[in-house]
């Protein structure tokens, strides 16, 4: 059976635009269904891309917005929690919903996109909640054709993590770094929406997870001085302790724009590394982080401030 028409939940983010681009070119129909309209405008110019506004944890809303799909690629997650959205609600609850649905409306495939190292026992509620998002799908896995992503840190133009650290480092004189020693294997955005583009139609794919990771691997600290590399810049980096750690993530819990928290240092004590390499069905070679960061962050710089003037005056 031929899969044409892909709703994507979440498709107007960092992660879901780069995979709705995909989708697109790969002359997919692709419905993204946005909790508000106008922040996928970016989208609108996509030529098989249909933005529609939609409450996905409104089961009727939802149901409604997915009539007539063929696969769902599910891509909503948080960082934070937050008084209307919990880790539990947002990160289990829906995609149990959303497979329900799915299996009432016979929409067999159905992609979803978790987190290396989710795992029941696993020291923060993010990464629990992400597990047992994976085992509510799982149960539909004689019902549904379900793939399964777990990322690393995704990291791109637009990104929540280098481009943080690099607005933080041109404000800030030293950086005071929680869990310097923790470990990350960064993925390219552009080879994660890659994966998922193939995956739609490869029925190798069905009922399979697959951890996506760059090939190096790199302490907090190496990841913060890549991105000080990429600006041309040094500052100190100091390293807290565990307990500082757990104190600057309480400290920045109660900032009106929310950092860091401590869920997030608890999801740090496992290094998000996989011990798998690249899976070979998608045909990608990852891109290393170092090799792309200074093409998008060089933007911070003054020689991107330079170019922007350059392009402006049309020279």
């Amino acid at each position: 059976m031929q899969l044409r028409k892909i709703s994507v939940l979440g498709g107007s983010g960092f992660v879901g635009s780069s995979i709705v681009a995909k989708l697109d070119q790969a002359g997919y129909a692709v419905t993204v269904l946005t909790r508000r309209r106008d922040s996928a405008k970016h989208l609108f110019l996509l030529p098989n891309v249909k933005v529609v506004e939609c409450n996905v944890m409104d089961d009727h809303a939802l149901s409604t917005a997915l009539s007539g799909a063929d696969a769902v690629v599910n891509l909503i997650g948080i960082l934070h929690q937050n008084r209307r959205d919990s880790f539990d609600k947002v990160h289990h609850q829906l995609p149990a919903r959303l497979a329900m649905i799915c299996e009432a409306q016979g929409i067999k495939r159905l992609v979803q996109m978790s987190s290396l190292q989710a795992d029941k026992n696993a020291p923060s509620e993010y990464l629990r909640s992400k597990a047992a998002g994976e085992a509510a799908l799982q149960a539909y896995d004689q019902k549904l054709d379900i793939t399964i992503f777990r990322p690393s840190i995704i990291f791109g133009r637009g990104d929540s993590f280098t481009n943080l650290f690099a607005k933080l480092i041109k404000l800030l004189p030293v950086v005071l770094l929680a869990k310097p020693d923790a470990k990350f294997q960064p993925v390219w955005v552009e080879d994660v929406a890659s994966c998922v583009a193939t995956c739609i139609q490869n029925t190798g794919t069905y009922g399979q997870v697959y951890e996506l990771a760059g090939p190096k691997v790199y302490s907090f600290r190496e990841l913060v001085q890549q991105v000080m590399t990429a600006l041309g810049v040094k500052r100190p980096i100091i390293g807290l302790c565990n307990s500082l750690s757990y104190v600057q993530a309480f400290m920045m819990e109660l900032l009106p724009v929310k950092l860091m928290s401590r869920d997030n240092v608890r999801s740090m004590e496992v290094d998000s590394v996989s011990s798998s390499l690249f899976p070979a069905i998608f045909g990608v070679e990852p891109a290393p982080l170092e090799a792309l960061i200074p093409e998008y962050l060089v933007d911070s710089t003054q020689r991107g401030a330079y170019d922007r003037f350059r392009s402006f005056a049309a020279r």
